[in-house]
C-alpha cells in the first residue's frame, strides 16, 4: 500500500500559506539565501558572539527570533541533486513510488475513411455537374421545343398560302380556256339521235336516279315521231345503239325531254347566265358526223323573236345534225342548247339557253 501524501509544502519543509511566514526549518540560514529548505543534516548552532574587551560596553541586545518548530518529519539524509522522487528507493515510507501514466496512444487516420470522404466529395461534385447538365439540357430542350412549335406555325401558314394558291391557280385554270380539256370530258356524254327520218344531237343532263338517264334535245329533232304518236327515239354513240323515250317537250322554247334506261354521266349546267365574249366549245353530230367539236365565242344574248325569252348568239360554226347539241364554256358547263343557224350567213347560231330549259323540266 502506497504511504501517505503529503503536499508539496510539506515535502520541501516550507511551512503553509497564513504561517509564522518563516520556513519550517527556522530562520534563515546564511547558507541558504533563497529560504527554501533543503534536507541534510542541521548546521551548528551558532556561536555567541566573542566576550568583549574588559571595560567595553556591550551592544545592546537585537530581536530575538523565536526558536524554529520542530520539523514535520525527519528529513532525508541526501542532497537536493537527489534522483526524482519517482525514483526514491520504494522503501521510503513517506515517498511511495507511482507508476507513470503513459499517455494514450495518437490514432492515426484510417485510410478507409479517408477514401470513403474522397468518395463522397467525388461523387457530390459529380451529381452538382450533372444537375447542371440536366438544367442546361432542360433548358436546351424547352427552346428547341419553342423553335420546333415556331417552325410548325410558320410552316402551316406557308402551306396554307401555298394551298391557297394552288386554288386559285386551279381556279385560272378552270376558267383558262382549253378545247382538248373541255371535249376529253364533254364527249363520252354526248349522243347522236336517230328519230325517225331525222338525225340530231342529244347530251346527258343532271344526276341519275336509279338506272335511268335523262337527255336534252331540240323538239324539232323528234317533232316527226311525236306527231306521229311514237315516243320511241335511239340514241347511238360509236358502234353502239339504246332505245330512249320521249318524255316531254316545249314546243315554243324548242326543247324536249329524253330517257333512256342505260346509265351515262350528265353534264354540269352553269347557274349564271351567258354573257358576251365568253369562249365556248360546240359538240355534235353534223351530217350525222358524231364527236365533232367546235369552238368560237358567244357573240351576244338576243331576245328570241318567235318567243318569249332570250337566246345566246355564237359564232362558232354549225351545221345540220348540230342541233340539240350542246353549247359548253370554259368551266366545263352547259349554257346552251344549240338550235339553229342563220341562213345564207356563216358565224351566226343561236342556242336556247340552259337556264330556259332546266327551268321548264326540272331535271338538272
Amino acid at each position: 500500500m502506497p504511504g501517505p501524501r503529503h503536499s508539496l509544502e510539506e515535502e520541501v519543509g516550507v511551512a503553509p500559506a497564513g504561517g509564522a511566514g518563516l520556513p519550517a526549518g527556522g530562520p534563515m540560514r546564511a547558507d541558504d539565501p533563497d529560504g527554501l529548505y533543503r534536507p541534510g543534516p542541521p548546521p551548528p548552532p551558532p556561536q555567541g558572539p566573542p566576550a568583549p574587551p574588559y571595560g567595553a560596553v556591550p551592544p545592546p541586545p537585537g530581536p530575538a527570533y523565536p526558536p524554529p518548530p520542530p520539523a514535520a518529519f525527519a528529513a532525508p539524509a541526501y542532497p537536493l541533486s537527489a534522483p526524482p522522487m519517482s525514483a526514491m528507493p520504494s522503501g521510503d515510507p513517506h515517498y511511495a513510488p507511482y507508476a507513470p501514466v503513459a499517455a494514450p496512444p495518437r490514432r492515426r487516420p484510417s485510410w478507409l475513411g479517408l477514401s470513403a470522404l474522397a468518395l463522397a466529395l467525388i461523387l457530390g461534385i459529380v451529381a452538382v455537374v450533372q444537375a447542371i447538365q440536366i438544367r442546361d439540357l432542360q433548358g436546351r430542350a424547352a427552346s428547341g421545343d419553342r423553335a420546333l412549335a415556331e417552325a410548325q406555325a410558320a410552316d402551316k401558314g406557308r402551306i396554307d398560302e401555298l394551298d391557297g394558291r394552288t386554288s386559285e391557280l386551279e381556279t385560272a385554270a378552270g376558267k383558262a380556256f382549253n378545247p382538248e380539256a373541255i371535249s376529253s370530258e364533254v364527249l363520252p356524254s354526248v349522243f347522236r339521235v336517230a328519230a325517225g327520218q331525222f338525225t340530231g344531237t342529244a347530251f346527258a343532263v343532271g344526276r341519275q336516279t336509279g338506272s335511268t338517264t335523262n337527255l336534252f334535245t331540240n323538239f324539232h329533232v323528234v317533232e316527226s315521231v311525236w306527231d306521229a304518236g311514237q315516243r320511241e327515239v335511239f340514241i347511238e354513240r360509236k358502234d353502239q345503239r339504246w332505245p330512249a323515250t320521249i318524255v316531254r317537250v316545249d314546243e315554243q322554247d324548242d326543247v324536249a325531254q329524253l330517257r333512256t334506261n342505260n346509265k351515262f354521266t350528265g353534264l354540269a349546267t352553269a347557274r349564271e347566265a351567258a354573257k358576251s365574249g365568253q369562249q365556248i366549245v360546240v359538240v355534235g353530230a353534223p351530217l350525222g358526223l358524231e364527236d365533232t367539236v367546235t369552238t368560237g365565242v358567244i357573240s351576244a344574248i338576243r331576245k328570241d323573236e318567235g318567243g318569249s325569252g332570250t337566246v345566246i348568239q355564237f359564232d362558232a360554226p354549225i351545221n345540220p345534225g348540230n342541233s340539240g347539241g350542246p353549247v359548253v364554256n370554259a368551266a366545263k358547263q352547259v349554257v346552251g342548247i344549240a338550235t339553229a343557224k342563220a341562213r345564207d350567213a356563216e358565224g351566226i347560231g343561236l342556242a336556247v339557253p340552259i337556264k330556259t330549259a332546266c327551268d321548264e323540266f326540272k331535271i338538272c
